[in-house]
């Protein structure tokens, strides 16, 4: 018999795994059942009634979090020398391009958001294979393609994440700390969980939204019940 520690005891009193919990509940007792030592990310996963397969079925976006997601993303500027010193007052890590290029040729991806002008695009064509897998290539869709590098890097440093449906039809996205309070964490999942339901494509029949959990890492998943 698997021996159940004192740790997980207390989690499943506090844990109704056969109920669905409203959203502001979910995200204070999110807090009460994370019970490792460092501080956990809070992560949204919700299942999609949509077939991401069909182009018209495709659900991807871009949401400013109101909290910020409590990470400070490596943010990489690959701009032409007119645009870094707007990069640079926004905040962005890693400013340059040709250099950045060739270490991306040869495998380095040691950042967690690209963000580049309009003209620079050409150049990160055949970066594709290296960037692609790792969700790092630039795209105006997500606002990482721009003119406008100053407000690119500073929404994103400022809790601006992109999110894409998977081809399970889930989308996933860490949405804070634990170490927030509830109310931030709450703010932050009620701006996500409204930013899918705007993309509902309208080909969509039956429910769109066919679930949301909530958990921490390591933490179980806590059902939300959530109506659109």
């Amino acid at each position: 018999m698997v021996k159940i520690s004192k740790k997980r005891k207390s989690v499943m009193t506090k844990l109704d795994s056969s109920k669905k919990y409203t959203l502001q509940d979910a995200t204070s007792l999110v807090k009460e059942i994370t019970t490792v030592k460092f501080d956990a990310s809070v992560d949204l996963s919700v299942r999609l009634g949509v077939d991401p397969k069909k182009a018209n079925e495709m659900v991807r976006g871009v949401v400013t979090l109101p909290n910020g997601t409590g990470k400070n993303l490596k943010v990489l500027a690959l701009v032409t020398p007119d645009k870094e010193n707007e990069a640079k007052e926004a905040g962005a890590d890693l400013i340059g391009l040709d250099e950045f290029i060739t270490k991306i040729k040869g495998g380095w991806t040691d950042v967690d958001v690209i963000v580049t002008v309009p003209s620079v695009m050409a150049k990160l064509g055949p970066l594709g294979k290296v960037l692609g897998p790792r969700g790092l290539m630039p795209n105006p869709k997500t606002g990482t393609v721009t003119m406008d590098i100053k407000k690119a890097v500073s929404d994103i440093k400022g809790g601006k994440i992109d999110f894409k449906v998977e081809k399970a039809g889930i989308i996933h996205a860490a949405i804070g700390k634990v170490s927030f309070d509830s109310k931030k964490i709450f703010e932050n999942a009620e701006e996500f969980i409204k930013a899918i339901i705007k993309l509902k494509p309208s080909s969509t029949k039956g429910n769109y939204i066919k679930s949301i959990y909530i958990s921490s890492t390591m933490s179980p998943s806590i059902s939300i019940d959530y109506k659109i």
